[in-house]
């Protein structure tokens, strides 16, 4: 509710703290309810600005790319520039779309005038295009806890806790009750293993307690219960993202469904409708394209045994 948004987000006090909150959650769709509550609000032309850039953002999280093309298309804006090359690249992923972010990302005209929105995207996009480093140069410097928190979940990703961790301590330091502060507390304890996944857990119900449960909240408590070893608990996590927010059509509650079932011990019968689910409507997750390396792997090695057994 909007009192507890008030209380979570008391370090940036301007016009688009609910705004910012709900994206953060993952609540897109109330996002965009309050971006048009507060579309004729006076504000400073860069908080509108940014207004806009979540508007878009919120499209993309949605997998609306047609939408957010159109609503970027033409614009001056840096943030907006940024979104229309990821959004482009949503449909149709390209080098020349990592190159023209590039070139965004280092015309000094752009720092000059951007919104945080510019790094935050440009990153997105460099990591889906598996460039790491470039990725974290776009929000390791940031001054923003959004930067700061996508840094945090980079270093994660590189195995590096120990960065992870301090990047949290300083997070706290600015705001320990912000809602990207407890969501990357819930981050690390998930990275840091079982022991400490009872704490994330904790973090995530008080998260859904105040706010209400997401798509992403309930993959991300879907995981920590994993972590924990709680299989049944992370089950239904995921039937509740299928049931409130069909999670059939997002491809990550299809891949954390497909882990969740492995540990359960469920059938073929169970796994492989989901699998092909995967394959056929996200091709590109890394998920599907390691699945699909492995697979060829044991392809190639099956037919070599195939062809010994018949010379022999």
């Amino acid at each position: 509710d909007y009192q507890h948004l008030h209380r979570a987000t008391m370090a940036e006090p301007d016009d688009l703290y609910t705004l910012r909150a709900q994206f953060w959650l993952g609540h897109y769709d109330m996002a965009l309810d309050e971006a048009r509550s507060i579309a004729r609000r006076p504000m400073a032309q860069s908080l509108k600005d940014e207004r806009e850039e979540i508007v878009v953002r919120c499209y993309l999280a949605k997998g609306d790319a047609d939408r957010a093309v159109a609503e970027t298309a033409g614009h001056a804006n840096p943030g907006m520039k940024a979104l229309n090359i990821q959004a482009n690249n949503m449909m149709s992923p390209s080098d020349a779309n990592v190159d023209a972010m590039k070139t965004l990302v280092a015309d000094p005209s752009s720092a000059a005038s951007a919104t945080p929105t510019l790094g935050l995207v440009a990153a997105h996009l460099f990591l889906s295009a598996g460039k790491t480093s470039d990725a974290l140069s776009c929000v390791a410097s940031g001054s923003s806890m959004e930067h700061q928190a996508l840094a945090l979940q980079i270093y994660i990703k590189i195995d590096r806790i120990d960065l992870a961790k301090e990047q949290l301590s300083t997070m706290r330091a600015s705001d320990e009750d912000a809602i990207l502060t407890q969501l990357c507390s819930a981050y690390v304890d998930i990275a840091n293993g079982s022991s400490t996944a009872a704490d994330a857990i904790h973090h995530l119900n008080t998260l859904q307690e105040q706010y209400g449960a997401s798509l992403m909240l309930l993959n991300c408590a879907a995981v920590a219960h994993m972590t924990a070893g709680n299989y049944s608990e992370a089950e239904m996590s995921l039937s509740e993202a299928n049931a409130e927010f069909n999670g059939a059509g997002d491809a990550d509650t299809l891949v954390n469904t497909v882990v969740c079932y492995q540990h359960l011990g469920k059938s073929a019968a169970d796994i492989d409708p989901i699998l092909s689910t995967l394959k056929s409507q996200f091709a590109a997750h890394p998920f599907v394209e390691g699945l699909k390396r492995v697979e060829g792997a044991l392809e190639r090695e099956s037919i070599k045994y195939k062809v010994d057994a018949i010379a022999a």
